[in-house]
């Protein structure tokens, strides 16, 4: 009796440690699944706890996701934190720029995941990858939903931002049913340049995903990508619209935008002398690129069209 009660305890041991039974599971911040991205295949947490972001793009995607970046590259130095995204980043620390990230201020917190973009950072993947596991996207602005969902893998959230983009073209397709008759522009202003912005843009995507239509001039103002096209004060008439949008990049550029719309060829386009030219936060429709700013555009669409049907 006694012997086959040992060999049942030997076989439920045995059993359990097949299994993976025991204390020989590995705790979730050891695992890691791999993640297919512009560089190749990187192995990167489950759930990574301490992750860096080097461009605008994923700012958004980490607080739409409901997480909190310990770094981020800003688009310039000193600059403030989107404000469109509240105070989820107040303890976010800044490393460097977009264009020149700071590998030092990187590796000082500690990251477990790195998210860039090859389009800016590909020179810094090498030296970054040695940090931290680091996965990047391919391009920024045109494939904003692409690199939502894989940067959402990377961080273990691909469900959610299947969601959350579901969520948006609902809504996209809501608010835009009301507007479907009328012609939107959407023009930025630079420190030493006007652009209209085409089809291929952020903004440009997220006002198509409503079905709202864009004057020609916007449709064809860059044959190459059909992001943007350039405007002088000359033919600014190119960026008229039934309502137009526009914004500044920076300090220089408002200053830019403050003497071109006090003219007369800007005063004298149809939708500033109908009332419906809206200066709009360069933030939401330039640099965020994301779920949540787009979801922002929306509502701008829908508060500043309104009174157009």
């Amino acid at each position: 009796m006694t012997l086959r009660v040992a060999a049942v305890a030997v076989l439920s041991a045995l059993v359990l440690t097949a299994c993976g039974g025991g204390s020989t599971a590995a705790p979730e911040e050891a695992r890691t699944h791999v993640v297919k991205h512009a560089m190749g295949e990187t192995p990167v947490p489950v759930a990574p706890k301490r992750v860096v972001v080097l461009d605008t793009d994923k700012l958004d995607t980490m607080v739409s996701l409901g997480l909190t970046p310990v770094g981020a590259a800003q688009a310039a130095e000193s600059q403030a934190w989107p404000k469109y995204l509240g105070d989820a980043l107040t303890d976010t620390k800044p490393v460097g720029t977009l264009q020149e990230p700071n590998l030092e201020a990187i590796m000082a917190l500690k990251p477990d995941l790195i998210l860039g973009t090859k389009f800016r950072q590909a020179a810094f993947y090498d030296k970054l990858s040695q940090i931290a596991p680091t996965v990047f996207t391919e391009k920024v602005g045109v494939t904003w939903k692409e690199n939502f969902q894989l940067d959402a893998e990377a961080l273990g959230k691909k469900d959610e931002a299947a969601r959350l983009l579901s969520a948006y073209e609902a809504k996209a397709k809501t608010v835009g049913a009301k507007y479907s008759a009328l012609k939107v522009s959407i023009v930025r202003f630079m420190p030493t340049e006007i652009r209209m912005y085409g089809p291929e843009s952020f903004s440009g995507i997220v006002v198509g995903d409503a079905g709202v239509q864009r004057p020609e001039a916007q449709l064809l103002a860059a044959q190459e990508d059909k992001r943007f096209g350039e405007l002088s004060q000359e033919n600014i008439t190119q960026g008229d619209g039934d309502a137009l949008f526009y914004t500044a990049y920076g300090s220089a550029a408002a200053e830019s935008q403050a003497e071109v719309t006090g003219g007369p060829l800007w005063k004298n386009l149809t939708a500033v002398k109908s009332g419906n030219a809206h200066n709009v936060d360069d933030e939401v429709w330039m640099l965020g690129i994301g779920v949540a700013a787009a979801g922002k555009i929306l509502d701008d669409l829908d508060t500043y069209l309104s009174p157009l049907v």
